[in-house]
C-alpha cells in the first residue's frame, strides 16, 4: 500500500470517528502538539497534529447546527490535551505547601486546562463557521485559532502561555520574523503551515492542487529562515561599555523564601553567593557594576529591615547598584497592621539608598490574588503566596533610570509573557530586566517555556533581556534572541556577563499588532467571499 493511500485511510478514519474515539484522537493530537514547544522544540510535529484538527472539523459536518457543536467539542478535547500536557508542571506549585494546597492539585492540573480549552473550542467552532472547500479551509482554521489564541491572551487578564507561535521560536533564524509580526503573526503562520498537509487527502483531479498548500507553507518557512539567517549575520552582539552584570541565582527552597525565621540565613546566603569569586581574575561583586537578585528575594519587608539594608550597603562597592525583587508594604499610618503588599523591584545604590521602585502590575491569578477575592477567602481559599486580600497591583509600567547604565524596563515574573503590554512607544528603555521565581514549578518544563517566551520578547522589541531567576533559568539575551550567558535550572551560583546593546525599534515595536490584524481581516474577507463547503 502506498504512503498516500495510508495517509488517506488514516485521514478518513479521523473524519468518520465519533464518540469516545473522536475525543481520544483530539486529546492525543493536542497533547503531542506540545512537543513543538520548549524544551523539545520539535516544531515539525505540527505537520502531523494540526492536520488531524482540520480533519476533525471536516468530520463535524454531520453534526447538528451545521457542525458547530461537534467542532467545538473536538476543539475542547484538542485543547484539553494540549494544556494538560503543556501545563502539568503547575502541579508542583500545589506541593510546595501540600498540607494547605495539595487537595487543590487536581483543580489546577485539570481544571485550568479544562477552562483554557474553551478558547480552543471557540476557535474550532469559529473555523467551522467559516469552513470552505480545499485549501481555503486551512486559512479558515488558522484565522479562527489565531483569534481564539489572542482572546486567551487577553480575556480575564489574559494567559497567552504556550501560544502556538512559540513553536516557531526555535531555530533562532525562524524566530527573527517576530521582529516584524510579533507572537500573533507567528501563531497564524504556525497554524497555517502546520495544518497545510491536511489538503493532501483532498479529492482533486489535479495532484498539484493538493500539494499547493504544503508547498506554499514550506516556501514561506524557507523565506522566514532566509530572512532570519541574514538578520542574524548582519546583527552581531554589541555590548554596552563599562556595564558588567552579575546575576545571583540562589536556588532557594520555596519554604525558605516565605519563612521570616529564615531571614538571617537567607541574607547570609545572598551576600556570600553574590561576592563569590568565579575565577582567578574575578573580583567578586567588585567586578560588577550591576548586581541582580531574583523576584521576591526576601522573607521580609526589605526597606523596613535596617540591618538587611546595612548589609547590602556593606556588600556593594562604590559605583555598583543592586536590582532586586522584594515585597513592599504600602504606605500606612504608624501602628496599623499590614495585610497586603506589592510585589516590587528595588534599585539600591552602594550607600543603601533606594533609587527607584517598580510595583508589579500584571498579577498572577491564584498565585498573587484570587478572582472574587473576598468571596473566595470567606470560603477558606487563599492564593499560594498567602497574602490576605491578595497582592496590590502597581499603577504604571515605566523605565527606571540607572546611574552609569542605560534606562531599564523592569518586568516581574510572567509579565514577560504579554507581547503587546511591554514597552510604551514613548518610553523606550535600553534593556529589560526580568526577575522571576520559577521555583514554584520544580525541575519541570515550565521554566524552559518561561525562558522561551522571554526570549521572544527580546526579538520582538529589539531589546536585550536580562533574566534573574531563583532556581533558574537565569540568562542574558541579546536583542535578536541569542543567549549570551546562562545558568541552568536547579543550579546555585552567579552569572557574570556584559550587557548587550539595544537595536533601533523593530517594525513590531513601532507598529504592534496592527499590520497582522489588517492582513488577517483581509484574509477573512477572502475566505468568506468563496462559496461554502
Amino acid at each position: 500500500m502506498s504512503s498516500s493511500r495510508r495517509l488517506t485511510l488514516a485521514a478518513h478514519a479521523v473524519v468518520l470517528a465519533w464518540g469516545w474515539r473522536r475525543a481520544a484522537i483530539a486529546f492525543a493530537a493536542g497533547a503531542i502538539s506540545v512537543l513543538a514547544l520548549a524544551p523539545f522544540h520539535l516544531w515539525p510535529v505540527l505537520f502531523a497534529t494540526l492536520p488531524v484538527a482540520v480533519w476533525l472539523i471536516d468530520g463535524a459536518a454531520a453534526g447538528r447546527l451545521g457542525g458547530l457543536a461537534a467542532a467545538a467539542v473536538a476543539g475542547w478535547w484538542f485543547g484539553f490535551g494540549y494544556f494538560v500536557a503543556g501545563l502539568y508542571w503547575l502541579g508542583h506549585a500545589f506541593l510546595v505547601d501540600a498540607a494547605t494546597f495539595g487537595w487543590l492539585m487536581p483543580f489546577g492540573v485539570l481544571g485550568l486546562p479544562a477552562g483554557l480549552a474553551l478558547f480552543m473550542a471557540l476557535g474550532f467552532a469559529l473555523a467551522r463557521l467559516m469552513w470552505r472547500r480545499g485549501a481555503l479551509r486551512i486559512l479558515a482554521f488558522a484565522l479562527a485559532l489565531t483569534v481564539s489564541e489572542w482572546l486567551r491572551g487577553h480575556i480575564l487578564t489574559g494567559f497567552p502561555w504556550n501560544a502556538f507561535g512559540y513553536a516557531l521560536s526555535e531555530p533562532l533564524a525562524l524566530a527573527q520574523s517576530a521582529a516584524l509580526i510579533g507572537l500573533w503573526g507567528l501563531t497564524f503562520i504556525a497554524l497555517a503551515a502546520g495544518a497545510s498537509p491536511a489538503t493532501l487527502i483532498d479529492d482533486a483531479a489535479d495532484t498539484r492542487r493538493r500539494w499547493a498548500a504544503p508547498a506554499l507553507a514550506l516556501i514561506g518557512l524557507a523565506v522566514m529562515t532566509g530572512y532570519g539567517t541574514l538578520r542574524l549575520a548582519l546583527t552581531p552582539t554589541r555590548l554596552v561599555e563599562n556595564v558588567k552584570l552579575r546575576l545571583m541565582q540562589p536556588n532557594l527552597p520555596q519554604d525558605d523564601k516565605f519563612n521570616y525565621g529564615a531571614r538571617q540565613a537567607v541574607m547570609r546566603k545572598y551576600l556570600a553567593l553574590s561576592d563569590r569569586a568565579t575565577g582567578p581574575a574575578s573580583g567578586g561583586v567588585r567586578g560588577a557594576s550591576i548586581l541582580i537578585w531574583p523576584e521576591s528575594a526576601f522573607p521580609f519587608f526589605l526597606a523596613r529591615e535596617a540591618d538587611a539594608m546595612a548589609q547590602i550597603a556593606d556588600l556593594l562597592p562604590s559605583g555598583t547598584i543592586l536590582i532586586t525583587g522584594a515585597v513592599r508594604p504600602p504606605e500606612t499610618p504608624p501602628g496599623q497592621r499590614i495585610t497586603r503588599a506589592y510585589n516590587s523591584i528595588y534599585v539600591i545604590d552602594h550607600d543603601g539608598t533606594i533609587l527607584s521602585v517598580y510595583d508589579k502590575m500584571h498579577l498572577v491569578p491564584f498565585g498573587e490574588y484570587l478572582p472574587f477575592q473576598t468571596a473566595l477567602e470567606k470560603l477558606g481559599l487563599q492564593q499560594f503566596t498567602k497574602v490576605q486580600g491578595g497582592f496590590l497591583a502597581g499603577s504604571r509600567r515605566r523605565s527606571l533610570m540607572l546611574p552609569h547604565a542605560p534606562a531599564v524596563l523592569p518586568l516581574i515574573c510572567y509579565e514577560a509573557i504579554f507581547p503587546d503590554d511591554i514597552v510604551a512607544r514613548d518610553d523606550r528603555p535600553g534593556w529589560i530586566v526580568n526577575v522571576t521565581n520559577d521555583g514554584w514549578f520544580g525541575p519541570s518544563i515550565g521554566p524552559h517555556q518561561h525562558l522561551q517566551q522571554a526570549r521572544l520578547r527580546a526579538i520582538e522589541q529589539g531589546l536585550p533581556i536580562v533574566r534573574a531567576a531563583n532556581t533558574g533559568i537565569s540568562a542574558v539575551i541579546d536583542p535578536v534572541g541569542r543567549i549570551t550567558a546562562e545558568l541552568g535550572l536547579g543550579i546555585e551560583g552567579v552569572l557574570d556577563a556584559a550587557l548587550p546593546s539595544a537595536l533601533p525599534p523593530t517594525v513590531y515595536a513601532r507598529a504592534g499588532d496592527v499590520p497582522v490584524a489588517l492582513a488577517m481581516a483581509a484574509l477573512v474577507v477572502l475566505v468568506l467571499r468563496r462559496r461554502p463547503a
